[in-house]
C-alpha cells in the first residue's frame, strides 16, 4: 500500500521544468531516454516522474533547439538505444534555466511562507 501512496504523490512535470531537468540530467553525461526518466525519478526521491508521453517529445524539442544531440549506440543490455547528450548551447541554456529556477523558487517561497 505504501508503494501505491508514493505513486499517487508523484507530481507531473510542467514542460519548462521537464526541459530543465532533462538538461540537468544530461550534464552528468550521455543517457538514453529511459535512463533520463529513471534519473529524474530517483533523483527526486521518487516524487517527480517524466512520463514517456512527455519525455520523448521534450527530447525531440530540445534536439530541435540545438541544446541536445543524439546518436544510436548499444545499451548496457546490448540493445540499440538512442543516447542523448548536452551540446555547448545546451550547457548555456541549463545555466540560464537554473538562474531562472532559483528566482522562481525564491518568489514562490516568499508568497507561500512570507515569514521565513
Amino acid at each position: 500500500m505504501a508503494k501505491r501512496e508514493g505513486y499517487q504523490n508523484r507530481i507531473e512535470l510542467l514542460q519548462g521544468t521537464l526541459d530543465m531537468l532533462i538538461l540537468r540530467t544530461l550534464a552528468w553525461g550521455p543517457q538514453h531516454g529511459y535512463g533520463i526518466g529513471q534519473a529524474i525519478r530517483s533523483g527526486s526521491g521518487e516524487v517527480l516522474q517524466a512520463e514517456t508521453g512527455s519525455l520523448y517529445p521534450a527530447l525531440h524539442r530540445l534536439e530541435k533547439q540545438g541544446w541536445v544531440k543524439s546518436e544510436w549506440k548499444q545499451s548496457e543490455n546490448r540493445q540499440r538505444a538512442k543516447y542523448y547528450s548536452l551540446t555547448p548551447a545546451g550547457k548555456k541554456q541549463l545555466a540560464a534555466e537554473h538562474t531562472r529556477w532559483k528566482q522562481m523558487s525564491a518568489a514562490i517561497a516568499g508568497l507561500m511562507e512570507p515569514n521565513t
